[in-house]
């Protein structure tokens, strides 16, 4: 009986810690407010936003952000929306990542990044926060470098003293135009992490 019981439990176990394996925790940067919603800051936001719309997905209020939740090929997607502010994202990525028991490496934060050409994607598994305050106060949080960021390049097309008015400045006309099928690219590189993985995604869409 003992044995049967251990059995019982060892598999109980086996399945939770599968379970655990297969759940992502997808998170978008951004500013809460109507001011910032079309900012190249909120880029995080926006490509959540997209993917959301696009899947039928419906974002609801919860404790430190908004949460929608995306099933694919027995993966669990859980997005995130930090409501606390770019400066404390980590805040609610911590929170989220040890209420769901979901493993660092399974995490990929999206964020704006003025050193990257408008558009461009660059997907890496580790690496310093750039002088991004997202970035930084996540890094701070999690007390590692390591962990996967997906970096949406808005360019650095702003006059000397001006990047605080450009990163929080709307996208232009042009840039907008553009944006749909960059977006469009964005949703592919997160069902690719989370499929695929992490090296592979990389050299799929790394400077596409």
């Amino acid at each position: 009986m003992y044995r049967f019981l251990f059995k019982l439990f060892k598999r109980k176990k086996v399945i939770e810690e599968q379970d655990i394996m297969k759940k992502y925790l997808i998170v978008g940067l951004g500013n809460i407010g109507e001011k910032y919603a079309n900012t190249r800051h909120n880029i995080g936001f926006r490509i959540l936003d997209y993917f959301a719309n696009k899947e039928t997905l419906a974002f609801e209020t919860q404790k430190l952000g908004d949460i929608a939740t995306y099933k694919l090929k027995g993966r669990t997607f859980i997005f995130l929306k930090p409501n606390t502010y770019m400066n404390l994202s980590g805040k609610a990525i911590l929170y989220w990542l040890t209420k769901e028991k979901i493993p660092l490496e399974n995490l990929l934060v999206i964020t704006d990044d003025l050193n990257l050409p408008f558009g461009s994607i660059r997907l890496k598994a580790k690496g310093s926060d750039g002088g991004h305050n997202g970035l930084r106060d996540t890094q701070e949080k999690l007390n590692t470098t390591k962990y996967n960021r997906f970096r949406f390049g808005i360019s650095d097309a702003f006059s000397k003293g001006r990047q605080v008015d450009y990163v929080l400045g709307e996208w232009t006309q042009e840039e907008s135009d553009k944006l749909k099928e960059r977006l469009d690219t964005s949703a592919e590189l997160i069902k690719s992490f989370v499929l695929a993985g992490i090296n592979i995604t990389m050299n799929t869409f790394n400077g596409k």
